[in-house]
């Protein structure tokens, strides 16, 4: 039964899926989406209204409703810490979505508006900031920290006593030894191996396939 009312900032496909999440398992009811009138193309989306930012409080009063920033990793998270931080500012209460079918083992420090999809494995004694997103099926191992406005895409593997600072990026399948730490602003390209601690606005990528001046059919196999 949907006891409790929320809205959506965002209206693109990150705004889409938590509309999804947020309708078929939490206790809540979207009721619209908002984004600034500038960026307002269509009246609805998925159904329901999209109302301007500049004018939500007074459509959707902060005591009467909660909101969810649902925006991706556009200029490294800032977008969406940008949006976390006007929405506040307006008095809104900002739940985290935890879906019911990730293993959720923590009882330390979680914060606001965190999307944390299926098959996450968070383990205990982790902490968790404010506005992160951990797309489905990543290892959250024991005693990790992850500060705020990161964005942790799918089967990434962090392992215990490491530390993800603020506005992160962490790319599919890359992993993370033990006890490092992950500076600002990194970005950790998909299937990197990170064995050490990284520096601020550092850049990481794994090493590309090499293609093979041969037919695939022509390899026995």
């Amino acid at each position: 039964m949907k006891t409790k009312n929320i809205i959506i900032i965002g209206n693109k496909s990150n705004a889409k899926l938590a509309h999804y999440y947020y309708t078929n398992d939490s206790e809540y009811n979207v009721v619209a989406f908002s984004v600034h009138k500038k960026y307002i193309k269509d009246k609805e989306f998925c159904n329901l209204p999209v109302i301007a930012f500049e004018e939500i409080e007074q459509r959707f009063p902060p005591k009467e409703y909660d909101a969810f920033v649902a925006i991706g990793y556009t200029d490294m998270n800032n977008l969406r810490k940008k949006m976390y931080q006007l929405t506040k500012a307006k008095g809104y209460s900002l739940p985290n979505y935890i879906s019911s079918k990730c293993s959720f083992l923590t009882n330390e420090f979680i914060g606001d508006n965190n999307l944390i999809l299926e098959d996450n494995t968070i383990q205990p004694f982790v902490s968790i900031g404010s506005n992160n997103v951990f797309w489905s099926g990543n290892h959250i191992g024991h005693d990790v920290k992850i500060q705020n406005h990161c964005f942790i895409t799918s089967h990434v593997v962090i392992s215990g006593f490491t530390v993800i600072e603020n506005n992160c990026f962490l790319g599919v399948n890359s992993t993370f030894r033990d006890d490092i730490t992950i500076k600002e602003y990194t970005l950790i390209g998909a299937g990197a191996a990170i064995m050490k601690n990284t520096e601020k606005e550092s850049v990481h990528l794994a090493p590309r396939p090499v293609k093979l001046d041969k037919k695939s059919i022509s390899l026995k196999i």
